[in-house]
């Protein structure tokens, strides 16, 4: 899958959860959906990515649910 794909489908689950009041459970919610539905290799792409362009266009609760 492209990088630009999985930046995209990751901000996507991250915008999901705007709208939770409490930050940590929004970061959980991104997580546990990575997890629950990522292969691996697709976590390991976007971990690379973010490496190789830090603060450039992945949405921070992304950041925060890889870490």
């Amino acid at each position: 899958m492209s990088d630009d794909n999985l930046v995209k489908m990751a901000n996507q689950i991250a915008h999901y959860f705007d709208s939770e009041p409490d930050r940590a459970t929004a970061v959980q919610g991104v997580r546990q959906h990575l997890k629950s539905f990522w292969t691996p290799a697709m976590l390991r792409q976007l971990g690379e990515w973010i490496e190789r362009h830090p603060g450039d266009g992945v949405d921070e609760k992304v950041k925060e649910a890889l870490s």
